[in-house]
Order: structure tokens, then C-alpha cells, then sequence
């Protein structure tokens, strides 16, 4: 990414934060606490998500005879398909519907496939005139402007901005000011557009293939209207919305809008048998209504393709298709909350699903555009209701945006240094020339072991006015950010020259994993780990270890990331076949053995990884669950504490999702803390994200949520478990945290 596009997307965000921030955070933490709230309600909460899941599988694999099966019903209850092979299809015959129907006007319901096709442009080019129905449609629609959530399309909106709007444009009688004013002008005056409208068009959240059904799930009764009012519905939906039963429809009623917006059930659900034979009303006699058989109804179910059944044969977009358009994904996603989709976001679809979506339709030019906003922590993945591995899809298309229009050898962190085995295949811009700042944050191994080996020089140069200046301008590298110093001896070089202390158990021994920031440059909480790990009876063993391959897997450099693993699970492999345990400091690289491996090494090669290793926090519950002696350890009464024991600790985003923090929680406790937990889901700094010059200030806002937090606590001391909350928390506090064993280790 060139200076001027960092600069220019920058001042973008910039702009989102001051404009439509405030609005964005409240709405989407308000729904993201109501699912919190709503799931915790369900028994059956996560059967029902492997249920639906499960759906989703076997329709998607068995499209193409579910299409046939579902045009064959629809056509028997007298309706008619058309399946579009893309969006000018799908446009052509919507369009043609209308002249059919002589129609002026066409209401419509909330749809995101049809936003998709950009129906509404093409009927108005026709002459026909197409109003939304739904409240927040039609607010964008009389503002000019485009959704920026999935299920809550103006949210960006205050209610304040929403009155100047309507009193500019509509100059009522009163001003208006309430939300219970606005919704009542908005419903009257689009109540007058539905009774004259001579086309009604739905999306249709799912079909059903045995019966011809179709299932609306809405906030408002606007779809209903739509449907039953004009003579002829038009229904538009993606060919994935199809299922096979309409007994598979009950798991996605209860998750749905639990999902997205908290409710146990979403306001209206809506099960239709189009063409819908109940009796229309005269609006001029409204007691008399038309009897049924008086009306002619149609129905025209538009299917649309657009690039689906290609999703479908690839691998790795293909579990995008099994999206239910919760918004789930971007409501739990710190970066969305404070940007949300006019950011986070492609032509349609917003938030950590939409990297797949707009691949898939658009292309990747346009998911380039908001992609690397997705920093892999993987929240999404506990918030989707069917389990969609987001981050995975997003890394993958990162992947291939960074191959697109690759000349060659260019994945190495300088020129002429460090070229890449494979030929350099990552790690290069859209346009076909070298992301230097993909290469340089994708290669941490290779300077950390640099700024080791050269400190502490590297650490006075790096930080230096001059050197701060040609990373930002070269590499984007915020220079607002202070670099993290590497230590000359390393945590490995340290465990070397020491002797063991404390007995060693035969039967039980770790693996201590030095990672590359315990390893490099947070050496004092490996050293604590040790300590901790020893005087619990452990025999530790600390080997040097490549790399789990993390920094360029978050990059999208996928082909470095698999030769790290298969680096490190060779290394690893004697230590396995020993029985040895392998403790893990740093979260994310947890999150590697037991999750990310599974896509980056073949088969079930990473199993035997992920069945042994353990978060250090994690471990150290276990042996004193176990019996292991809780006086060997620094309590808050203890000669190594200070203060009155009243800590605050923030967990790490992939501790979270692993469900590790409730073990940090229960040592401190056990060992006599005072202990402050911080509910905001993430630091802001996600790794190397915090220090690209373009979200830096995305990255600050994220992240002063957490900082209030942690001053208002007032704790005698400030606890954070990974790296990235380490150096986040420093710059916010002025002050850097510790790890938890830190506090608890027993003294050198």
C-alpha cells in the first residue's frame, strides 16, 4: 500500500470515528450484549448452532438438486422461477416482471440480495418508480446513502440526525424529535406508498425446497404489507438461502435473531406459501375486503447466482454460503464497533463475513478495500450461529489479494535479505508490487532475531527520529508507536546458562514454548513462567523453537505460515513422542496449535499438538487442582506482592475465545487477589494491526475503552496476558502491564 493510500484511508477512518462512531458503538454493543443475554437463555444454545450448521452443510452440497426441487414445488403452487446466473440477469427479469405488470411503483422490504443487484437503480432507470419499506431502508433512501450493518442498515444514524433529515426534507407541520414521532410519520406516509404500489419485492431469509416456502424474519411488519398488498411479489434470494425441509427452519428461527439483535425472537416471522391466496384489502372500503379467487396473485421467485456456485466448488469460500445475515460477526468485532460498515465493509456486505461475500461477487479489488480491518482474533467464530470460520476466510483472501498480480520473487523482508524458499509467492500488493508493510510485520522472526542479536543498538535505532520518519514513510509503521526493545539474552540463552530449581517430576514435564516475544523481548515473564512452572514440582525444559508462523499468517502470507508449522511440529515431535506437556505463554500462538493448524498442516497432523498444549495460566490450575502446593507460590499476603492485592486484569482476545480466562481468574482468586475484570472484548492493538500508520487511531479508539476502564479500577497493579494488550495497555496507561505469572512467581 502506496504513502498516499495509507494517508488517504487513515483520514478516512478519521472521519467515520467523528461522524458516525458514537452511533455505531452503542447500537452495535447494545445488540452485542442482548445476544450475550439471549443465548445465555438457551439450554440447547450450542446443539442448535451444530445443528444448523449441519443444515447448511448438506444444502449447500446438495444445491444444485434442491434448486430443482424447490422451482418444481413453487411451480406446482402456481408461482414461477428464475434462477440468474448474475446481477444484470437478476435485474432483466425483475424488470420485465414490472412491465408485465404495468407497474409505476414497486415497494419492497429489507433485502440485502437485492442492495446486492442494485435492483432499484435498474426499475428507477426504467421508469418505476421503488420505495423501501422498512424504516431504516428508507431513511438511507431519502439521505442517498448505503447500509453500514447487515440487519440494521442506519445505524450509523442517531435519532437526532434522523429528525434533521426528515424535517429538511418533508417540512411536517412540527418539527419532529421523538423516535415515536419519526416512526409514526414514516409509517403513514409509507403506508400511502404500499397502497399504491403495483409490485411488492421481498428477499427471502430461507426457502424450502420440499414445500415452496419461504420464511421472512423481520423487525417490522413492512413485509407482510408488501407481500399481500400489490398483486404481484417478486421475491429475490440468493441461492444459498435454499433448505431442505421446512422442518430445518426451527434452529435458525431460535438463533437468528438471538444472533443478531438479542431478541429471542425477532418481531415478526413470517412463513409463506406464495402466490399468497389471503384476501387483499380495498383501501377506499377497507371493511370490505376482496374475496379470495377475486385476485389474481403472481409470484416470481428470482434466484440469483452472482457467483455463488462458484463459492460453492471452492474450498475455501465455500463455508461463506452457509451465512444466515445475522450480523453477529460485526456486532462482537471491536473494529466494526467503532468504524462499522461504511469502513468495514465492500459494496454490500459489511463486517467479518463480508471479506467472503465481496470475493466472492464483487472480486477481490473490492474485498482489498476493507480486508485487513479483519485481525483474526476470532470472536466472530463463538458469535456465528453456524460456525462459519471467519478468520480463515479472511486470511485466505488476503492470501490471494497478495498473490494477485505477483511478478516473482517478492516475499523478503529487504531487498536481497532473507528471500523466501518458495520463490516469494506473499506478501505482495494488489497491483503487483511489493507490500512492504505485509513483508515486514509478516517477517517479525527474522528481525526479532536481529534486534536481538544486535542489541541493544537495534533498540537506540530503531527508535530513533530518523529511523521512526523512513518506517512510517516506507513501511507505514506509525511513529507515534514506540517499538517494543529486544533483549540481548534471550529467554532460551537464559535457561541455558541457569541451573534447574526446585525437583524435577519424572512423570510430569513441559515443553516451555519461547515464543518470539516471550523469546525476544518480553523475556521477564518466561523467566517467571519457569520459576512458577519449577516450583510446583515441574521439570522444564525451555529448546529453541522456530517460530509458529502467527506473523505471517495474519498477514496472508499463507505459504510461510504452513512451512513454519511444519517447522515447529518437527521440532516439537521428539518432545511429544517423550510425553512431554507443552506449556504456552503467548495466546495466539495457543490459538495456532489448536485452531489454525487445522488449516495450514495436512489431514490431522496438528492433533497430536493441540491435544498437548496448554495456555501457562491454564496449566498452573491444573496442579493446584491437583494437589500441588499453592504456598510455593507468591500470594497477595506474600513477601512478593505489594500493596492490598487489588489487581485488574485484561485477558486477551484469543484467551477469551479458547474460554482460558476463567483459569487466570481462578489462580488469583485462589491465591488471594483482588481481582477486576475488564468486559471490553479487545485492546485495539491485535498484533501488528496497532502499528500500521493507516489504523492507528482505529486502533487508539478501540482501545481508550479499555483504558477507562483499567484507570477507573485503580488497582495496585495492571495484569494482561498477551503481547499485543501488553504494549496496548503501556501506551494507554503510560505504564506497561505484567503477565499474570509475574505476579505470582516466587522470587528469583
Amino acid at each position: 500500500m502506496s504513502l498516499d493510500s495509507r494517508e488517504a484511508k487513515a483520514a478516512r477512518i478519521r472521519h467515520l470515528l467523528e461522524t458516525e462512531g458514537s452511533a455505531i458503538a452503542e447500537n452495535t454493543r447494545g445488540f452485542n450484549q442482548g445476544r450475550y443475554d439471549a443465548v445465555a437463555d438457551l439450554e440447547d444454545y450450542q446443539e442448535l448452532r451444530e445443528e444448523a450448521r449441519a443444515i447448511k452443510e448438506d444444502a449447500i452440497e446438495r444445491l444444485p438438486e434442491l434448486i430443482d426441487e424447490l422451482t418444481e414445488r413453487v411451480e406446482e403452487n402456481g408461482g414461477t422461477v428464475y434462477v440468474a446466473e448474475d446481477a444484470a440477469d437478476a435485474n432483466r427479469y425483475v424488470a420485465e416482471v414490472c412491465e408485465d405488470a404495468d407497474a409505476e411503483r414497486a415497494v419492497k422490504s429489507k433485502s440485502m440480495t437485492s442492495e446486492e443487484i442494485e435492483v432499484n437503480e435498474h426499475l428507477e432507470s426504467r421508469g418505476v418508480d421503488v420505495v423501501e419499506t422498512d424504516l431504516g431502508e428508507w431513511v438511507l433512501q431519502v439521505a442517498d446513502e448505503t447500509p453500514s450493518h447487515i440487519v440494521a442498515p442506519a445505524i450509523h444514524r442517531s435519532r437526532e440526525s434522523i429528525a434533521e433529515l426528515f424535517d429538511e426534507r418533508f417540512d411536517p407541520e412540527e418539527p419532529l424529535e421523538t423516535a415515536e414521532e419519526l416512526t409514526m410519520f414514516a409509517r403513514e406516509r409509507l403506508l400511502e406508498q404500499i397502497k399504491g404500489a403495483d409490485v411488492g419485492v421481498t428477499g427471502a431469509n430461507f426457502l424450502t425446497a420440499d414445500s415452496g416456502s419461504m420464511l421472512l424474519v423481520t423487525s417490522e411488519g413492512n413485509a407482510r404489507k408488501t407481500v399481500t398488498v400489490p398483486d404481484t411479489h417478486v421475491a429475490v434470494a440468493g441461492v444459498e438461502k435454499v433448505v431442505p425441509s421446512v422442518e430445518d427452519l426451527q434452529p435458525f428461527v431460535e438463533l437468528i435473531g438471538r444472533s443478531g439483535t438479542g431478541q429471542d425472537v425477532t418481531s415478526y416471522i413470517s412463513l409463506l406459501t406464495p402466490p399468497v391466496d389471503s384476501p387483499t384489502v380495498d383501501f377506499d372500503d377497507p371493511d370490505t375486503p376482496v374475496t379470495e379467487g377475486e385476485v389474481d396473485r403472481e409470484f416470481h421467485l428470482v434466484l440469483v447466482d452472482n457467483g455463488r456456485m462458484a463459492m460453492r466448488e471452492d474450498d475455501d469460500l465455500r463455508e461463506t454460503l452457509y451465512c444466515i445475515r445475522c450480523s453477529a460477526c460485526s456486532n462482537t468485532c471491536a473494529n466494526f464497533q467503532s468504524v462499522g460498515g461504511h469502513a468495514f465493509g465492500g459494496e454490500t456486505y459489511s463486517g467479518g463475513i463480508a471479506t467472503g461475500w465481496e470475493a466472492g461477487i464483487e472480486g477481490l479489488d473490492i474485498a482489498a478495500e476493507f480486508n485487513d480491518l479483519c485481525t483474526g482474533c476470532s470472536r466472530c467464530v463463538e458469535a456465528c450461529p453456524v460456525e462459519i470460520d471467519i478468520p480463515w476466510i479472511n486470511t485466505v483472501v488476503r492470501d490471494r489479494i497478495n498473490r494477485e498480480g505477483d511478478d516473482g520473487d517478492l516475499e523478503f523482508l529487504v531487498d536481497g535479505l532473507s528471500p523466501d524458499a518458495e520463490g516469494g509467492t506473499d506478501g505482495t500488493g494488489g497491483d503487483g508490487t511489493p507490500d512492504r508493510q505485509k513483508r515486514l510485520f509478516g517477517n517479525y522472526e527474522t528481525l526479532a532475531k536481529l534486534g536481538s542479536a544486535t542489541a541493544p543498538v537495534s533498540n537506540w535505532a530503531a527508535n530513533a527520529a530518523p529511523s521512526k520518519w523512513f518506517l512510517e514513510r516506507v513501511a507505514g509503521v506509525d511513529a507515534r508507536r514506540e517499538l517494543p526493545p529486544f533483549r540481548r539474552q534471550t529467554l532460551v540463552d537464559w535457561f541455558r546458562a541457569r541451573e534447574a530449581e526446585g525437583p524435577r517430576d519424572p512423570d510430569r514435564r513441559v515443553v516451555l514454548y519461547p515464543d518470539l516475544y516471550t523469546n525476544y523481548t518480553l523475556v521477564e515473564r518466561g523467566k517467571a513462567a519457569v520459576r512458577t512452572l519449577e516450583a510446583l514440582g515441574i521439570g522444564v525444559e525451555v529448546p529453541a523453537m522456530p517460530g509458529t508462523g502467527r506473523p505471517p499468517l495474519s498477514q496472508g502470507m499463507i505459504a510461510t505460515a504452513r512451512e513454519k508449522a511444519e517447522s515447529l511440529t518437527d521440532a516439537l515431535a521428539p518432545y511429544l513422542d517423550a510425553n512431554y506437556d507443552v506449556v504456552v505463554i503467548e495466546p495466539s500462538d495457543l490459538a495456532m496449535f489448536r485452531e489454525d493448524y487445522a488449516n495450514l498442516l495436512p489431514d490431522d497432523g496438528h492433533e497430536p499438538l493441540a491435544d498437548a498444549s496448554y495456555e501457562l495460566l491454564e496449566y498452573v490450575y491444573g496442579l493446584l487442582e491437583n494437589g500441588a502446593d499453592v504456598e510455593a507460590l507468591s500470594t497477595a499476603t506474600g513477601d512478593a506482592a505489594s500493596g492490598d492485592g487489588r489487581v485488574a486484569y485484561h485477558s486477551h482476545c484469543q484467551q477469551r475465545t479458547m474460554r482460558l480466562e476463567e483459569h487466570t481468574l481462578a489462580v488469583l482468586d485462589e491465591l488471594g487477589y483482588d481481582v477486576t475484570t475488564s468486559d471490553v472484548e479487545c485492546c485495539g492493538m491485535a498484533g501488528s494491526f496497532g502499528y500500521k500508520e493507516q489504523y492507528y487511531d482505529l486502533s487508539m479508539d478501540v482501545g481508550e475503552n479499555l483504558g477507562a476502564q483499567l484507570r477507573e479500577a485503580d488497582a495496585e497493579h495492571v495484569l494482561a496476558s498477551g503481547t499485543s494488550c501488553t504494549e496496548q495497555i503501556g501506551d494507554l496507561l503510560g505504564d506497561e502491564p505484567v503477565h499474570p505469572v509475574e505476579l505470582i512467581a516466587p522470587g528469583e
